[in-house]
């Protein structure tokens, strides 16, 4: 093993043993949940790794690797009512990059009576107890100390886009007029939505310290609750810092209605675009979300946190492969 290497390997292990000492100490219990599942997901374009599982009395039945315990999870939460988290192995097909690798560790917790603000501040409360007070990356100094920086996502797009983002769901054209671009083919308003976010806004967020992009769009509320103020917004929030997307949280959704409703919106999508991803829907997890007490959780990249920590340029110097 290389010497740069080892070190590195070395300080995720302290890491991720200082992870589980702060979830510890907060009353918090480590879970594990099965990998191989009947449904990985409905994540529209996430590409998932299959297998078949063969039983011993003959025929096999189609398995996938999951690419977040999400639905283990809340499932648990709803039987249970506990506080959890899990540092689990996830896998994501087709992925790679500096910062993507197809196997990679995610974090997750769930904790019940928490609203979308104490999470951010139990993440701000995670995240400082585990990196230094200041980090360097891509040039810039990060304070980690510091209260991480709050930006609304229409706030961010009024700042750096032009454009009133909510004003313009499911209007392409009004969104693309707006921000001053040009609608490629085929592109609707979610595309144009995550074409802006990804070169106008991510590159001025957490570059001086992390920063909490909040209340995404309702089309992006995924399994989150919608703003009971505005509901156009979704109770979710996504944190950055140094050119890195770390964590992703929602304050949870338990209508089953609404949820079946959003997952077979999904599944159309998924299947018109992707005809080969195809798997039961997870029947389960929408009986147990009618048990799912008032809840938030949060899924953050735990081999990015290293990254930051360590100042690694890519994802693959901090695990091993």
């Amino acid at each position: 093993m290389e010497d740069m290497k080892a070190i590195l390997l070395k300080r995720r292990a302290e890491i991720l043993k200082d992870g589980r000492s702060f979830f510890d100490r907060r009353g918090y219990l480590e879970v594990e949940t099965p990998y191989l599942v009947k449904s990985p997901g409905e994540e529209v374009h996430l590409r998932v790794f299959s297998t078949f599982l063969e039983h011993p009395q003959g025929g096999k039945s189609q398995r996938f690797l999951h690419t977040s315990p999400e639905f283990a999870m809340k499932r648990f939460v709803a039987a249970t009512k506990m506080p959890i988290y899990q540092f689990a192995r996830v896998w994501r097909n087709a992925e790679g990059s500096d910062h993507h690798h197809p196997e990679f560790t995610m974090l997750e917790w769930y904790r019940p009576s928490a609203d979308l603000e104490s999470l951010m501040q139990e993440t701000q409360d995670f995240v400082q107890a585990l990196l230094p007070s200041k980090v360097f990356r891509h040039g810039d100094e990060i304070m980690i100390s510091q209260d991480f920086e709050r930006v609304k996502m229409s706030e961010a797009f009024e700042k750096y886009v032009d454009a009133d983002v909510l004003g313009t769901i499911g209007n392409a054209n009004a969104l693309a007029d707006q921000a001053g671009v040009a609608l490629r083919e085929g592109e609707g308003w979610e595309d144009l939505f995550f074409r802006l976010l990804l070169e106008k806004i991510e590159p001025h967020l957490g570059k001086n310290k992390p920063t909490f992009l909040t209340h995404w769009p309702a089309p992006q509320a995924a399994l989150a609750k919608l703003n009971p103020q505005d509901s156009r917004e979704a109770l979710r929030f996504e944190l950055y810092a140094g050119g890195l997307e770390l964590a992703n949280a929602f304050e949870e959704l338990s209508d089953v209605a609404e949820q079946r409703r959003r997952f077979e919106l999904d599944r159309k999508r998924r299947e018109a675009l992707y005809p080969d991803q195809k798997w039961e829907m997870d029947e389960a997890f929408l009986e147990g979300l009618k048990d799912l007490p008032d809840c938030s959780g949060i899924a953050l990249g735990f081999d990015r946190l290293v990254m930051l920590a360590t100042n690694a340029p890519k994802i693959t110097d901090v695990i091993w492969i």
